[in-house]
């Protein structure tokens, strides 16, 4: 089914401001023509920062608030000023149909809690679970979920999420049979803690469901492309995701380090320039900009706080995709499918 991508942009939040993520939007209606947007903020700042995108401004309505979600608000504290925030707006304005998808840049736990509690979890969700993806040295990117919104999960959590993972390597890779594994200790069947090897007994003995389970994966294995989607809890994904950005900065500072520590290294900088090119775009984080919250009745995915007009721009287009895909309705169709082949 494809569905009309009109999707609601948090315009306050985050590092980057108004005119980051308007440039960003333009930036992905440029490349998908038929996007249109509700941009939820300051009405005066957005309609600066429009004027120099015509092609977005002649796509776009505005909902006007002064109301922002700070980084250092708690959850708590922005659910209750959820009605008067552009975070909250642009999250209602899916709630109500008015738009497909949101996107905001800013607080990912309240953007996690506003969202859990306005769109609500799908029928056999327990939790949802945040999902992003990374690249690999593969021929696909690798979803890794959870990232964070949930700290502590049982066997049930992490099965749902390797359903929701699967359905969601279909959805955005295209891949007819994703690759799942537990992400673990170590691979032998013995490994790890009671949750994790019975969230693998249970992948193991579940019919019918379009993915293959490999068993467990270790850290050092998260980049190699070996499979489609890494299953873990949050508080071990978001500590492997934090992981793979700072080794990501560490090889591009070092590098940048070695080329300039002299003039023959500057040399060599020239002469290997179209490789580091190639090595500097492939852990650019703002072309893996964008992270989902899955196991919801709506599209809700986080930027990167100090995500640039690109990375924006690949979330904005990540939203388009899974809205006319129908994320949603895949999820859904998979989780009845599990639970129908453990009932049987």
């Amino acid at each position: 089914m494809s569905l009309t991508p009109r999707i609601a942009i948090d315009a306050m939040g985050g590092d980057v401001g108004v005119r980051v993520m308007c440039a960003g939007a333009a930036m992905a209606r440029h490349k998908h023509d038929g996007l249109r947007f509700l941009l939820v903020g300051d009405e005066v700042r957005i309609k600066a920062a429009l004027e120099n995108h015509p092609n977005l401004r002649a796509a776009t309505d505005i909902i006007h608030t002064d109301g922002v979600v700070t980084g250092e608000d708690k959850p708590s504290q922005a659910l209750r000023k959820a009605k008067s925030t552009s975070m909250g707006l642009a999250i209602d304005a899916v709630k109500r149909g008015d738009a497909g998808g949101a996107v905001s840049a800013g607080n990912t736990g309240a953007l996690m809690a506003m969202a859990k509690v306005a769109l609500r979890t799908m029928p056999g969700i327990d939790r949802p679970a945040l999902a992003a993806l990374l690249p690999t040295l593969g021929n696909n990117d690798v979803v890794m979920l959870d990232l964070g919104a949930n700290t502590d999960c049982d066997a049930n959590n992490l099965t749902q999420f390797a359903v929701m993972g699967a359905a969601y390597a279909r959805t955005a890779m295209g891949l007819e049979r994703p690759r799942v594994a537990l992400l673990n200790i170590g691979t032998e069947e013995l490994k790890g803690t009671d949750e994790i090897r019975d969230a693998a007994a249970m992948l193991r003995a579940a019919k019918g469901l379009p993915m293959d389970f490999t068993g467990f994966i270790e850290g050092d294995k998260l980049s190699r492309g070996d499979v489609d989607v890494i299953v873990h809890d949050g508080f071990s994904g978001n500590i492997a995701l934090k992981t793979i950005e700072g080794t990501a900065r560490f090889v591009t500072d070092l590098l940048r380090r070695a080329f300039t520590s002299s003039t023959r290294s500057k040399i060599g900088f020239l002469i290997s320039r179209p490789a580091t090119e190639l090595l500097r775009h492939h852990l650019d984080p703002n072309n893996h900009n964008g992270a989902v919250f899955l196991g919801l009745n709506g599209v809700v995915l986080k930027s990167h706080g100090s995500a640039d007009a690109k990375g924006v721009a690949n979330c904005v287009h990540l939203c388009a995709e899974l809205i006319e895909k129908d994320i949603t309705r895949q999820v859904t169709q998979d989780l009845a499918n599990f639970r129908n082949g453990d009932a049987a």
